[in-house]
Parts: C-alpha cells; structure tokens; sequence
C-alpha cells in the first residue's frame, strides 16, 4: 500500500482503501493509515465483519453507496 501510495504521490491521511474483504482489503488498508470501506458485495458479510480482531471505518452495501462521498 506505502509504494502504491508513494507512486501516485498520495498520502494516506487523505486517501481511502475501498474492498469487499476483510482479511486483505481493509487490512491493508487499516495498517497504511487509510481509512476504509468495506462494501457487503463480496465475500464478506455483516455476520463476518465481527470475527475479525479490527473494524473498517465504515461498512455499506455497495460502492454505489459511496458515491455521493467522492
């Protein structure tokens, strides 16, 4: 995530990590800095999200939902 950050010139403080895993995508995410969004339109779930030792900053259905943060 730091050389992708890194590449684009972007900082994590003021960029976003949007997946639908927990266990790679908002991971990676959460360690870089980044705040996260887990969308519910892959293999993780609502369920899920709680066996997990870390939260994403935020959970929506689907990316559509974050279209009005862009």
């Amino acid at each position: 995530m730091r050389t992708g950050l890194n590449a684009i010139g972007a900082h994590s403080e003021t960029s976003a990590m949007i997946g639908d895993r927990m266990d790679t995508d908002v991971l990676a995410g959460l360690e870089a800095g980044m705040e996260t969004f887990l969308v519910l339109t892959g293999l993780t779930n609502r369920e899920t999200v709680d066996k997990y030792p870390f939260r994403p900053s935020t959970v929506v259905d689907s990316i559509a939902d974050l279209v009005d943060r862009i």
